[in-house]
Protein backbone atom coordinates (compact mmCIF):
# COMPACT_ATOMS: atom_id res chain seq x y z
CA UNK A 1 0.00 0.00 0.00
CA UNK A 2 1.28 3.31 -1.02
CA UNK A 3 0.90 6.14 1.97
CA UNK A 4 0.56 9.74 1.85
CA UNK A 5 3.00 11.93 4.18
CA UNK A 6 0.21 11.34 6.44
CA UNK A 7 0.14 7.60 6.24
CA UNK A 8 -2.81 7.62 4.48
CA UNK A 9 -3.58 5.25 1.77
CA UNK A 10 -3.21 7.34 -1.60
CA UNK A 11 -5.80 5.67 -3.62
CA UNK A 12 -7.92 6.03 -1.00
CA UNK A 13 -6.81 9.99 -0.20
CA UNK A 14 -7.33 10.72 -4.22
CA UNK A 15 -11.28 9.88 -3.64
CA UNK A 16 -11.49 11.80 -0.54
CA UNK A 17 -10.13 15.13 -2.29
CA UNK A 18 -12.19 14.22 -5.28
CA UNK A 19 -15.64 14.51 -2.93
CA UNK A 20 -14.24 17.41 -1.01
CA UNK A 21 -13.64 19.38 -4.45
CA UNK A 22 -17.31 18.48 -4.74
CA UNK A 23 -17.93 19.98 -1.19
CA UNK A 24 -15.78 22.55 -2.21
CA UNK A 25 -18.02 23.46 -5.52
CA UNK A 26 -21.51 23.04 -3.27
CA UNK A 27 -20.11 25.28 -0.39
CA UNK A 28 -19.09 28.32 -3.37
CA UNK A 29 -22.63 28.02 -5.04
CA UNK A 30 -24.41 27.91 -1.34
CA UNK A 31 -22.21 30.74 -0.09
CA UNK A 32 -23.17 32.66 -3.26
CA UNK A 33 -26.83 31.92 -2.70
CA UNK A 34 -26.87 33.31 0.60
CA UNK A 35 -25.28 36.24 -0.51
CA UNK A 36 -28.37 36.74 -2.90
CA UNK A 37 -30.83 36.25 -0.39
CA UNK A 38 -29.03 38.22 2.14
CA UNK A 39 -28.82 40.97 -0.75
CA UNK A 40 -32.44 40.78 -2.46
CA UNK A 41 -35.12 39.75 0.87
CA UNK A 42 -37.91 41.65 0.80
CA UNK A 43 -40.82 41.91 2.89
CA UNK A 44 -42.09 41.26 6.63
CA UNK A 45 -39.41 39.15 7.68
CA UNK A 46 -36.49 41.59 6.00
CA UNK A 47 -34.85 42.43 9.23
CA UNK A 48 -35.25 38.70 10.84
CA UNK A 49 -33.71 36.71 7.44
CA UNK A 50 -31.41 39.69 5.89
CA UNK A 51 -28.89 38.95 9.39
CA UNK A 52 -29.83 35.08 9.33
CA UNK A 53 -29.29 34.79 5.53
CA UNK A 54 -25.64 37.07 6.67
CA UNK A 55 -25.02 34.42 9.28
CA UNK A 56 -25.31 31.26 6.97
CA UNK A 57 -22.66 33.33 4.26
CA UNK A 58 -19.93 34.11 6.78
CA UNK A 59 -20.64 30.44 8.01
CA UNK A 60 -20.27 28.76 4.39
CA UNK A 61 -17.05 31.68 3.64
CA UNK A 62 -15.14 29.76 6.87
CA UNK A 63 -16.07 26.49 5.51
CA UNK A 64 -15.03 27.05 1.95
CA UNK A 65 -11.45 27.85 3.96
CA UNK A 66 -11.62 24.94 5.65
CA UNK A 67 -12.59 22.55 2.74
CA UNK A 68 -9.67 23.91 0.60
CA UNK A 69 -7.13 23.57 3.58
CA UNK A 70 -7.96 20.26 4.16
CA UNK A 71 -7.89 19.40 0.16
CA UNK A 72 -4.42 21.07 0.89
CA UNK A 73 -3.26 19.01 3.78
CA UNK A 74 -3.91 15.72 1.88
CA UNK A 75 -1.75 16.86 -0.87
CA UNK A 76 -4.25 17.65 -3.26
CA UNK A 77 -5.29 21.18 -5.34
CA UNK A 78 -8.89 22.74 -4.45
CA UNK A 79 -11.24 23.91 -7.17
CA UNK A 80 -11.14 27.57 -7.66
CA UNK A 81 -12.88 28.67 -10.57
CA UNK A 82 -16.18 29.55 -11.32
CA UNK A 83 -16.34 27.15 -13.90
CA UNK A 84 -15.25 24.15 -12.08
CA UNK A 85 -17.86 25.21 -9.22
CA UNK A 86 -20.54 25.05 -11.30
CA UNK A 87 -19.85 22.25 -13.25
CA UNK A 88 -19.80 19.87 -10.29
CA UNK A 89 -22.11 21.53 -8.18
CA UNK A 90 -25.44 19.94 -7.32
CA UNK A 91 -26.84 22.69 -4.49
CA UNK A 92 -29.72 24.24 -6.49
CA UNK A 93 -28.63 27.99 -7.92
CA UNK A 94 -31.18 30.52 -6.49
CA UNK A 95 -31.98 33.65 -8.64
CA UNK A 96 -33.70 37.43 -7.64
CA UNK A 97 -35.20 36.04 -5.01
CA UNK A 98 -36.98 38.60 -2.73
CA UNK A 99 -39.84 36.49 -1.37
CA UNK A 100 -39.20 34.75 2.36
CA UNK A 101 -40.46 31.27 2.05
CA UNK A 102 -38.86 30.61 -0.89
CA UNK A 103 -35.45 32.19 0.05
CA UNK A 104 -35.72 29.90 3.02
CA UNK A 105 -37.03 26.86 0.79
CA UNK A 106 -33.16 27.45 -1.11
CA UNK A 107 -31.68 27.13 2.31
CA UNK A 108 -33.34 24.04 3.09
CA UNK A 109 -32.47 22.60 -0.51
CA UNK A 110 -29.00 23.25 -0.06
CA UNK A 111 -28.53 21.97 3.39
CA UNK A 112 -30.05 18.95 2.55
CA UNK A 113 -27.59 18.45 -0.62
CA UNK A 114 -24.19 19.47 1.23
CA UNK A 115 -25.56 16.78 3.81
CA UNK A 116 -25.56 14.26 1.35
CA UNK A 117 -22.18 15.01 0.06
CA UNK A 118 -20.70 15.48 4.07
CA UNK A 119 -22.21 11.97 4.79
CA UNK A 120 -20.51 10.38 1.83
CA UNK A 121 -17.02 12.33 2.60
CA UNK A 122 -17.78 10.97 6.41
CA UNK A 123 -17.88 7.24 5.04
CA UNK A 124 -14.57 7.97 2.61
CA UNK A 125 -12.87 9.77 5.57
CA UNK A 126 -13.53 6.63 7.98
CA UNK A 127 -12.70 3.95 5.43
CA UNK A 128 -9.76 5.80 4.92
CA UNK A 129 -8.78 6.43 8.80
CA UNK A 130 -8.56 9.92 8.39
CA UNK A 131 -9.85 11.23 11.26
CA UNK A 132 -9.04 14.93 10.53
CA UNK A 133 -11.62 15.03 7.34
CA UNK A 134 -13.91 12.74 9.69
CA UNK A 135 -14.20 15.35 12.68
CA UNK A 136 -14.63 18.24 10.00
CA UNK A 137 -17.81 16.61 8.29
CA UNK A 138 -19.10 15.20 11.68
CA UNK A 139 -18.74 19.17 12.74
CA UNK A 140 -20.53 20.53 9.60
CA UNK A 141 -23.42 17.79 9.91
CA UNK A 142 -24.42 18.40 13.19
CA UNK A 143 -24.82 22.05 12.59
CA UNK A 144 -26.56 21.95 9.79
CA UNK A 145 -28.70 19.40 10.75
CA UNK A 146 -29.62 21.71 13.05
CA UNK A 147 -30.17 24.91 10.94
CA UNK A 148 -31.90 22.63 8.49
CA UNK A 149 -34.52 21.98 11.72
CA UNK A 150 -34.40 25.65 12.52
CA UNK A 151 -35.25 26.43 8.94
CA UNK A 152 -37.99 23.86 8.57
CA UNK A 153 -39.91 24.85 12.49
CA UNK A 154 -39.55 29.15 10.40
CA UNK A 155 -41.88 27.45 7.50
CA UNK A 156 -44.19 26.33 10.00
Amino acid sequence: MSTTILGLDKQKTENLVNELNTLLANFQVYYQNARGLHWNIKGKNFFELHMKFEEFYTDAQEKVDLIAERILTLQGTPLHTFEDYTSVSRVPVGKNISNDVEAVKLIIGSLSELLKIERTILDLSDEAEDEGTNSMMSDFIAEQEKTLWMMNAWLG
